[in-house]
């Protein structure tokens, strides 16, 4: 559900910004198992996806070597630290930079996000997945932790489905750190605003998935709805 949603959002974007049949240089931070760095190189983009967990990292070379050998030729992958683009990249090497589900595990953010919007061209996109702390009382209040929503309210750590404590972004918080960058927020969804507590595991019909799909995007376009969605979703356009 998650990556569905981000994939139409970031292609709403991308449509937006360049022109059709433009083939993009797309950098991947924390790409994860890759499964958007995938999906932009077979849309024939190429991509560089950088990831530092070498578990995360070796499902996503084995993803890479069971496609065609023309997607194969377009995706480059890097054992690295989000915050070591300077060190890998010239500045402006980018059409587009994804950051998705990273910055809830850094502390500081601001000089990553920095690194990472100097790794754009002039009229580059910056896509950012963060957890909503404007938000976080939400899983716990629906799942009838009363002492968690409550605690929620005055925090902007939580602890993730791994088990994990780490941080939320505020919306403004983050909008003045895109302009602050040179990158200001050009536009932002919400992302599982009525999913958050389904299970990952749940068994779900193909027909329920398509309506959950369609409803899920229409809110996380739509106020007072995406406010309140679990993960933000922020586009940010390199002046």
């Amino acid at each position: 559900m998650r990556q569905e949603l981000v994939a139409r959002q970031l292609d709403e974007q991308i449509a937006g910004r360049f022109p059709v049949g433009q083939r993009l240089r797309v950098l991947d931070v924390g790409m994860g198992q890759g499964t958007q760095a995938l999906r932009l190189a077979r849309a024939g983009h190429q991509v560089t996806g950088v990831e530092k967990d070498p578990r995360m990292l070796g499902a996503a070379r084995e993803a890479l070597a069971a496609e065609p050998e023309g997607i194969r030729d377009r995706v480059r992958l890097l054992e690295s630290d989000g915050r070591d683009t300077g060190v890998h990249f010239l500045p402006g090497s980018f059409d587009v930079v994804l950051c998705h589900g990273v910055l809830m595990y850094v502390e500081l953010p601001d000089a990553l996000l920095a690194g990472l919007a100097r790794m754009l061209a002039p009229g580059g996109l910056l896509s950012l997945l963060v957890r909503n702390g404007d938000a976080l009382a939400m899983r716990p209040g629906l799942a009838g932790d009363w002492a968690g929503a409550l605690g929620a309210f005055d925090t902007d750590s939580y602890v993730n489905r791994l088990g994990l404590e780490v941080r939320a972004d505020r919306l403004s918080a983050l909008t003045d750190t895109l302009a602050g960058i040179g990158a200001p927020l050009h536009a932002w969804y919400g992302v599982r605003v009525f999913t958050d507590t389904a299970d990952d595991s749940a068994e779900v019909a193909q027909a329920e998935v398509d309506a959950l799909l369609t409803v899920e995007e229409r809110a996380g376009r739509t106020d007072p709805y995406r406010q309140v969605a679990a993960l933000l979703h922020l586009c940010g356009v390199r002046g």
